[in-house]
């Protein structure tokens, strides 16, 4: 169940809580919601996230608001996944941003949601300014009735995982440490648009798509997976983002994308792309028929990729 105000959410008494933005949904989000679930089942009690929209720097500092890896809706889709089986999306307002920490804890978790352990890491912040941390939370915890318990930062091969760590690498085109972090690859979607058309004359046709996507991998050439948003059909592909300098570079970003299997029916409205690995950077070639040619070596390795690596 999605509620989307705290009224909405009154179903949600008693339940074990995770709170966070949880952007990405990556690997230290999901040790929260699945320690959250863990510590529901065994308090008998359904297990439930508190996330917010907007993110709050939108509120309390604009101009430090991070472009997002994924929507709320996207966000509770992969909530929902690993069990939790309530999500509150509060709208986050100046008025919520004033909150001290125990008018925070005392309205939404005592008496708005009825909560018996609150799940949070180590670093995790909250009320007016942040001035609450998780001792403060402990505090409250011991006089509003539930129990607080910690997770340890979650690190891979030594690095923090964070929704900054991977926002970071997505935009280098470190797509293949970005999908280590995230447990799958990072995905963007949009609608297929029509193209200059220089593609299907000249070098390969390639559907061409347009995202809302607020996190784009960096220039270059991706082996991507393509998924019809709107059946069941899914494509091996290569994928260039850049400006189409052999042609004359374009002033708007496109996202071009050939399909490695055949395209059996209509061409698709809607994609999502997933991002497996770079293969290279943008760059300029002599003439259409030097890119061709590199296209078609681009396709040699990824179909080698997806011969070596399992897909779903």
């Amino acid at each position: 169940m999605i509620a989307r105000n705290l009224a909405e959410a009154a179903g949600f008494k008693p339940c074990a809580l995770t709170i966070g933005n949880f952007d990405g949904v990556h690997l230290a989000h999901r040790r929260l919601l699945q320690t959250t679930v863990e510590a529901a089942r065994a308090a008998g009690v359904r297990p439930a996230v508190l996330m917010f929209d907007p993110h709050p720097s939108c509120v309390v500092a604009p101009e430090r608001a991070p472009r997002l890896l994924t929507s709320p809706e996207e966000r509770s889709a992969l909530i929902e996944e690993e069990g939790i089986e309530q999500v509150l999306i509060q709208p986050f307002t100046a008025d919520l941003a004033r909150l001290t920490p125990e008018e925070f804890a005392t309205k939404f978790l005592r008496d708005g949601l009825g909560v018996r352990i609150v799940v949070v890491g180590e670093n995790f912040r909250f009320g007016c300014k942040q001035a609450g941390d998780t001792e403060t939370l402990k505090e409250l915890g011991s006089r509003l009735g539930f129990e607080v318990r910690l997770l340890p930062t979650v690190t891979w091969r030594g690095r923090r995982v964070s929704s900054g760590e991977v926002r970071k690498l997505v935009l280098a085109g470190d797509v293949s440490t970005a999908a280590r972090l995230l447990q799958r690859p990072h995905a963007i979607a949009g609608e297929i648009v029509k193209g200059h058309g220089i593609g299907s004359k000249q070098t390969v046709p390639t559907l061409n798509l347009q995202t809302d996507a607020q996190v784009i991998p960096a220039r270059g050439v991706y082996i991507t997976r393509t998924h019809d948003l709107d059946t069941d059909r899914n494509w091996n592909s290569i994928t260039n983002i850049g400006y189409r300098p052999t042609f004359g570079n374009d002033d708007a970003l496109s996202i071009e994308t050939f399909l490695l299997d055949p395209l059996e029916g209509a061409t698709p409205d809607r994609i999502r792309l997933e991002f497996w690995r770079r293969v290279r950077e943008e760059r300029k070639f002599e003439s259409p028929e030097a890119l061709k040619a590199q296209i078609m070596r681009d396709v040699g390795r990824a179909k080698t990729y997806f011969r070596r690596v399992r897909v779903r």
